[in-house]
């Protein structure tokens, strides 16, 4: 995290995850006093930029991405209050496995959550992407 002063959001860009400064955004922002953080949209790539090869598979990805900035914030799945989850080419067959990856990360707490099908992400390769409000431990 960068040393900011305590009336300035604090920008958190952790290590293990692609560096999004290039691409115009930082991968989460701590509201002053640490009461909340939001976290960029998380999407199915690995540290190393690869894309994983489906729907479920990228889901996941952008699922164990979200945890890790989470933990990067001294947070878990359980100080997630909203889930906002961004699907390209939506269709209700994905329902159940969009569901399948959520319970599989926050189990029965499960966050206020939003759908948004949308009809293409920041790139080609990208099928999913999750951003997320953080009550602050």
């Amino acid at each position: 995290m960068t040393d900011t002063p305590k009336n300035l959001p604090q920008i958190l860009n952790p290590d293990g995850l692609p560096d999004p400064r290039p691409l115009g955004y930082s991968v989460a922002a701590i509201a002053p006093a640490r009461s909340i953080a939001f976290i960029s949209g998380q999407a199915g790539v690995d540290a190393q930029g690869q894309f994983a090869p489906d729907f479920l598979a990228q889901v996941r990805q952008a699922y164990a991405n979200l945890v890790s900035v989470l933990g990067a914030l001294g947070a878990g799945p359980e100080h997630v209050v909203k889930l906002g989850v961004y699907v390209v080419d939506h269709e209700t067959s994905k329902l159940p496995l969009l569901t399948q990856a959520v319970t599989e990360v926050f189990g029965t707490r499960l966050p206020a959550q939003t759908l948004m099908p949308v009809p293409c992400l920041a790139i080609p390769p990208m099928l999913v992407e999750v951003d997320a409000v953080v009550a602050m431990p």
